[in-house]
């Protein structure tokens, strides 16, 4: 269960990451209510993940390096925004500083 609502909460964090472009400095009333209704949900569904047990380094490595890969794919495929060898290496070297947390028996 608390993967499972890391899960939500990485998803939710992704929503609102992936809004911000359309609030247009929160001026615009739709995107900016769905921007913070998302963070609103990622950030009390990550609590209740730490709440059940999920040690804080391992979460956060999860929900942070699970939701960067995320919007630089979505950054990409939706937004156009180029993909270098650079950003590409950077994202493998989160991906592998998350893995490494996790098999260190940091959880």
């Amino acid at each position: 269960m608390t993967f499972l609502l890391l899960g939500i909460a990485i998803v939710a964090e992704v929503a609102g990451t992936s809004l911000l472009r359309a609030t247009e400095g929160f001026t615009r009333p739709l995107p900016t209510l769905g921007c913070l209704g998302a963070y609103l949900v990622a950030f009390y569904t990550l609590a209740l993940a730490l709440q059940r047990g999920l040690q804080v380094g391992v979460a956060y490595a999860l929900w942070a390096g699970i939701g960067t890969a995320l919007i630089a794919a979505i950054g990409v495929a939706v937004l156009g925004e180029p993909l270098s060898a650079t950003k590409v290496v950077g994202l493998v070297l989160v991906v592998a500083g998350v893995v490494v947390l996790n098999l260190s028996g940091a959880h």
